[in-house]
């Protein structure tokens, strides 16, 4: 045998048994499965990667946690027009790609996953994040979001989702909790309902203002979620606390329990969609706690008044209806107001009377 031929045959050999690993290794990428490290920060993708241009309505979605819901992902996919969902976060994988993309028609569905300063800062980044016409965050740890993605091109991008091309922007979980212009940054761990209430200006209490994400009606308001799975309620309290002390005046807040959303339309009016319940949260600029100190037990009492809660429990195909644009009394339709007040670092609650 000549030996040049015997070394071009074993190339051969070796080309095919490559080309035969490589098939039963699965496809390659394609439209439906794009590579991610083609694109900076990217778990994946599907449907087509060229960018398209839609007209969208914006609204927002505050998700709860737990079991997504749905009909709140329907709710944005039918204000996307058809264009692109992104969906950003800090840890994970891209399971919400085909999730997403089952729900309804839209270009494509492309997971980004920003996990430093570098990428958030990447202008590649922010720019899938610009050319989309849906935005959803993640669950995950608020505090990762915190520290990666304020005063970064990230943070531009969204803001620019929100107040300039105006598509439906949502979260979930952590993604939900730094939605409102004050936010609880999570950056000392979590905190209860009573710890918050013993010591209301506790480290565990942190909460950034008016610094990261400026979404229509969320001004002076903080969310919350997992409300009443992890009875939140008294932390909350607490929050509002926070946001008077900071000069907010009129403190409000939005909290939503598991597999439950709030989807607000672009006229600022919220239903919520889901199994449980979405808390609406009112303190007035003239009702400040009474003791709200250092070490010392929260107190805001008011005549057992000190803040208006409207609650509204949820449906699969929406229920009530809460103007956020101004939190007022005799709006509100579908729900029961109540009042909350907290005595010696320990929470009550009452129906309001007709």
């Amino acid at each position: 045998m000549d030996k040049t031929l015997g070394l071009a045959g074993l190339s051969l050999l070796l080309a095919c048994m490559c080309c035969k690993g490589a098939a039963e290794a699965g496809p390659s990428p394609s439209r439906g499965s794009h590579a991610p490290d083609l694109r900076p920060a990217s778990l994946g993708i599907v449907g087509d990667t060229a960018d398209v241009q839609t007209v969208t309505r914006g609204g927002l979605v505050l998700m709860g946690g737990g079991r997504d819901v749905d009909a709140a992902f329907q709710w944005m996919i039918a204000r996307a027009g058809g264009g692109d969902a992104v969906i950003i976060r800090a840890s994970g994988t891209d399971a919400y790609n085909p999730y997403v993309s089952a729900l309804g028609t839209l270009n494509s569905v492309e997971t980004l996953k920003i996990d430093s300063r570098a990428l958030a800062n990447d202008e590649r980044v922010a720019q899938a994040i610009r050319n989309a016409e849906l935005l959803f965050i993640a669950g995950g740890d608020q505090s990762n979001y915190v520290a990666y993605w304020k005063g970064t091109k990230v943070q531009e991008a969204i803001n620019f989702l929100l107040n300039e091309k105006k598509v439906p922007v949502g979260g979930t979980s952590a993604g939900c909790a730094i939605l409102g212009s004050s936010y609880f940054t999570g950056a000392q761990g979590s905190v209860t309902s009573d710890e918050a209430l013993s010591n209301p200006m506790g480290g565990r209490v942190a909460i950034g203002h008016d610094d990261f994400l400026h979404a229509p009606f969320l001004s002076r308001l903080i969310t919350d979620q997992h409300y009443l799975a992890r009875s939140r309620q008294g932390r909350s309290m607490v929050f509002l606390s926070a946001l008077q002390a900071a000069g907010a005046g009129e403190a409000r807040a939005i909290a939503v329990d598991e597999r439950t959303a709030v989807c607000i339309d672009e006229a600022g009016l919220a239903q919520v969609v889901g199994e449980s319940s979405a808390f609406f949260l009112r303190a007035a600029p003239d009702k400040p706690p009474e003791v709200y100190t250092a070490g010392e037990p929260l107190e805001w009492n008011h005549g057992q008044q000190a803040v208006a809660v409207y609650e509204i429990a949820g449906s699969l195909q929406g229920a009530g209806a809460f103007n956020v644009s101004d939190f007022r009394h005799g709006q509100p339709q579908g729900g029961l107001w109540q009042w909350w007040w907290v005595e010696n670092g320990k929470l009550y609650q009452k129906q309001q009377q007709p």
